[in-house]
């Protein structure tokens, strides 16, 4: 038995299965990229809160432009801090198995920036940002234009902002969304 193996009970296995998309051979990779990412901390604390900073390290979260937000979203604390449940958590959305349905309500949280349960302008200023890169910064006026134009086309009810029913239409559209949201193992 590998030393991941050892770490979890049998049912503690059986419960993460039933409580994710993954498998038990899956949790337990999981389990190891968790504890490569700060190996003397994991090893002596298996349920530990790794740093937001050390948790960015991961390959995927580095050039994920919403790598911030991400960890914010999972973290059980809200800093961006993650147990390994948290991580179980995140990997598990992230997997191909998640149902779409799933992914959908975890990319809302993740560009509801200020946690208001609506897409407002200024979300959708900050999700421009990150998508565009300190590199693309678009003027006031073409940021605002763009703001306008998704808000024209999926604000339903003209409240100025997306609600998550607003935002599960238009990911609806996107075929590609499945693809884009996802961490493969």
């Amino acid at each position: 038995m590998g030393s991941s193996q050892s770490a979890f009970t049998e049912q503690e296995l059986e419960d993460y299965q039933t409580l994710t998309y993954l498998t038990k051979k899956e949790i337990l990779h999981v389990f190891k990229r968790f504890s490569a990412l700060s190996p003397d901390v994991v090893s002596k604390n298996k349920n530990v809160k790794l740093e937001k900073d050390v948790v960015l390290k991961l390959p995927e979260l580095e050039v994920n432009p919403f790598r911030e937000r991400i960890c914010e979203v999972f973290s059980s604390a809200g800093d961006g801090g993650l147990t390994f449940e948290d991580f179980l958590d995140m990997m598990s959305v992230f997997s191909d198995q998640a149902p779409k349905n799933v992914k959908v309500e975890y990319a809302f949280r993740i560009y509801d920036f200020d946690s208001d349960d609506m897409l407002s302008s200024n979300d959708l200023k900050k999700v421009v940002e990150k998508l565009t890169g300190s590199q693309q910064k678009l003027d006031d006026e073409d940021m605002q234009q763009l703001i306008d134009n998704i808000l024209s086309e999926a604000d339903l009810d003209d409240d100025e902002s997306l609600s998550f029913a607003e935002f599960e239409h238009v990911i609806s559209k996107a075929p590609d969304f499945v693809n884009s949201f996802r961490i493969r193992l």
